[in-house]
């Protein structure tokens, strides 16, 4: 039930800015999946129980909604009008070892937004504030921590690398990506293992340690000397949105220069969120700007989406008790049965209440109503009715029972439906 209400929370704050939901398929192509950056190793290969030896792999669960959602928008875009706003809240699977805030399988909730030809920079300044709105609104009605957004963009990172000499900057990214994981000495190791000199190696972690809530940070990059035009425009890029962040949400985002995304599909904006005092659960939250990852070779379809997870936050939460749900169902009323004769009055009470939008239950054997009261109890559910549609309700957590008619009662507006409960 918590889950349910936060994906309720999220699908709320999406459709009130226009994101039309979506659902695809769990089974992508391999080809399709392995080619979309460093994930192949954690991608699970579904094939036939009773399968050939000599049959390929050719299918893998998908790992991530944003490529299941490019495949969809080159299957669609003839029926599609952009620029086409979805989001999805759907499980995904990956091959790593579990551990708390990452499991095997677990639901994202994503929002993308994606162009035909070409898509304006603004979008992705939406979707951040769109996710941080959806973020502030778990915070106020769920009570999970606040969040903070870090923010970079690929262009600067990879003109800053070109600019250095560096031979792959794609492969620096992927290494630098790891920061966070394996700390600056092995990021360092790695790097050298590329190829790339010890000065070189020292620039790329001293421009990573740029994290600052300010628009100093074009200054502070524009202090190692690197000229490339890639680094301007990923400055400029970086302003607008933190800018406009900031605006909004001034306590929540910092420009990060060692936010990189791993995935190589990624081509500017990228922007990652954690926890604020919860750090150790890592990233919950990213995304990304991304040009050609849908493309038939003649029309390309960029976008930009970002996208929240939510077992990562909410599983964590939920283990520890921190948020509870007031009962187990959604039933507000056990409607009692006299006896198996009388069943029928009792479903008929219960189609009464339920025309009324009050969730209910007819209890599932006539024992002595103490019994049926216990069975209700223990299920959390608040009122029991007794008799007919003219008959009696009791609060069996305070004893009170009065006289009731199915056509006229409604519980507390409290009680109506089960409520999130937070405790320390």
């Amino acid at each position: 039930m918590v889950e349910t209400r936060a994906a309720d929370i999220l699908r709320s704050v999406f459709e009130l800015h226009g994101f039309a939901n979506i659902q695809t398929r769990a089974l992508e192509p391999l080809e399709e999946l392995s080619r979309k950056g460093e994930i192949t190793k954690e991608v699970y290969v579904v094939r036939r129980l009773h399968a050939e030896e000599t049959d390929r792999d050719e299918m893998g669960l998908h790992f991530d909604l944003t490529v299941p959602f490019a495949r969809y928008v080159m299957e669609n875009a003839g029926h599609l009008n952009f620029p086409f706003r979805r989001y999805q809240i759907q499980p995904a699977w990956r091959g790593e070892r579990p551990q708390e805030g990452r499991y095997r399988e677990f639901w994202q909730a994503d929002i993308d937004i994606v162009g035909q030809g070409e898509l304006s920079f603004h979008h992705d300044i939406e979707v951040v504030l769109v996710m941080l709105e959806a973020c502030a609104a778990l915070h106020d009605e769920l009570g999970i921590p606040e969040v903070l957004m870090r923010v970079n963009n690929r262009k600067l990172i990879q003109g800053f690398y070109t600019g250095l000499g560096v031979a792959d900057p794609l492969a620096a990214i992927q290494a630098v990506d790891k920061l966070d994981k394996i700390g600056p000495e092995a990021v360092g190791e790695m790097l050298a293992g590329q190829g790339i000199g010890s000065d070189q190696v020292a620039k790329i972690l001293d421009f990573a340690s740029i994290q600052t809530a300010s628009l100093d940070f074009a200054e502070r990059v524009g202090a190692f000397g690197v000229v490339n035009e890639q680094i301007e425009q990923g400055i400029a890029e970086v302003e607008q949105l933190f800018t406009a962040a900031h605006d909004r949400f001034p306590d929540n985002v910092v420009v990060d220069c060692k936010i990189a995304r791993g995935l190589d599909y990624y081509t500017g904006s990228v922007f990652e969120l954690e926890l604020k005092g919860n750090e150790s659960l890592g990233t919950v939250c990213a995304g990304g700007r991304y040009d050609s990852l849908a493309t038939d070779g003649k029309k390309t379809y960029p976008g930009v989406g970002i996208s929240f997870g939510l077992t990562r936050v909410f599983a964590p939460l939920i283990s520890k008790g921190r948020l509870v749900a007031s009962r187990s169902v959604p039933s507000a009323v056990l409607v009692a049965v006299d006896s198996d004769d009388t069943r029928s009055q009792a479903d008929e009470v219960a189609r009464i209440l339920r025309g009324r939008g009050i969730p209910c239950e007819v209890s599932p054997n006539a024992q002595k109503y103490g019994k049926q009261i216990r069975f209700a109890d223990r299920r959390g559910v608040p009122y029991v009715w007794f008799g007919p549609i003219q008959g009696q309700v009791k609060d069996i957590r305070t004893g009170d029972q009065l006289d009731a008619n199915a056509t006229q009662w409604l519980p507390a507006p409290e009680d109506l439906h089960p409520a999130i409960l937070q405790t320390p």
